[in-house]
């Protein structure tokens, strides 16, 4: 077995491997496969599966995490491989070629990653290519996976390719409807605590969603009151947030009657739990907003700067219910305009 796996990949990642599983237990599952048929059709009981064939060749990769979940127990360890845009671009001659790779990049991307997205295009797109040698960020596969029923323990790249060990600690969401496209609704809190999708340009990978835990687990939050080191967000995301364009979309929140023009931000659960009591209290009276306080008052878009900047605006919002709103939507133009005042 160990002279199989590393004729496969290497010894550096059997190594890696063994520092996880016993691989040539009885109890690890070692197999080279792009179908899940090869992993329910697998009788005996395993507490590890180790699958050396690339994520990017597998057309139902969600399914085929499902499979494996459904193989094993909980705690039990499961290995993934893939190759990332990075390790793909090293990969191939083209991309040392200067201009050249550009263009040729980019072709690849609205192939490989737009043209799925699209209805029509899709068809085209998977009849061409099987669903083979797919694009896939690294938030984007570990991401499948934690919605699988997985919580990633580690991963480490070796020669190119990134090898993920997962462990499962659920069962699999079986999300129909996770956010894949340019335009996704966020789940946010809203006024009474009430959960509402709150729409936005895309910028970050598809499934990034589901490690908003994990990023903070090991990054923790960075002085903006954002995930530090959040490898979940594009290229593209950074200019977009930067200068507000990725939350456009939440004016059709304002016409639903969800958000005002001017409020808190909207925010997720999972910060919620994050903010001081008597700030969450005071959260839930009100709507939020597309426009945060911390932009009126001119504030750093530090997590203390945003968090003192919203209790100034909440305090006085409950005095003057009327008038708040209006004030901070004016001084907020000023600071954009005038200022040049970017989003954190």
């Amino acid at each position: 077995m160990k002279r199989l796996i590393i004729k496969k990949t290497n010894e550096e990642a059997y190594d890696y491997f063994s520092s996880y599983v016993k691989c040539e237990s009885k109890d690890t599952l070692v197999i080279s496969t792009t179908n899940d048929f090869n992993i329910l059709n697998h009788s005996a009981e395993c507490h590890a599966i180790i699958n050396l064939s690339r994520v990017n060749d597998i057309r139902y990769i969600n399914k085929f995490f499902e499979s494996v979940n459904s193989k094993l127990n909980n705690d039990d360890l499961f290995i993934a491989c893939i190759e990332t845009f990075t390790a793909r671009r090293e990969r191939k001659a083209v991309g040392k070629i200067p201009i050249i790779s550009s263009i040729y990049f980019t072709m690849e991307f609205i192939f490989m990653r737009v043209f799925p997205k699209i209805w029509g295009f899709k068809k085209i797109y998977f009849l061409l290519t099987r669903g083979r040698n797919r694009l896939l960020s690294k938030a984007e596969a570990l991401g499948r996976l934690v919605s699988c029923g997985f919580e990633i323990v580690d991963y480490q790249t070796f020669k190119g390719l990134m090898y993920i060990v997962a462990k499962k600690v659920k069962e699999p969401e079986f999300n129909m409807n996770a956010s894949y496209g340019p335009l996704y609704k966020m789940p946010r809190i809203g006024k009474n605590g009430k959960m509402i999708g709150v729409y936005k340009f895309r910028t970050m990978h598809p499934y990034a969603e589901y490690l908003q835990d994990y990023v903070l687990k090991i990054n923790g939050y960075a002085e903006s009151g954002k995930p530090a080191d959040d490898f979940r967000l594009t290229p593209w995301g950074k200019f977009l947030r930067r200068y507000w364009f990725d939350e456009t979309p939440q004016l059709i929140n304002v016409l639903k009657g969800e958000l005002k023009l001017v409020g808190v931000r909207p925010i997720s659960e999972r910060y919620f739990q994050d903010i001081p009591k008597d700030l969450q209290e005071l959260r839930l009276k009100q709507k939020p907003g597309c426009i945060p306080p911390y932009v009126a008052l001119d504030r750093k878009g530090s997590v203390d700067g945003v968090l003192q900047a919203e209790r100034e605006y909440l305090t006085e919002k409950v005095k003057h219910p009327y008038t708040t709103d209006i004030k901070y939507f004016f001084k907020a133009i000023f600071n954009i305009v005038f200022k040049r005042k970017r989003s954190a």
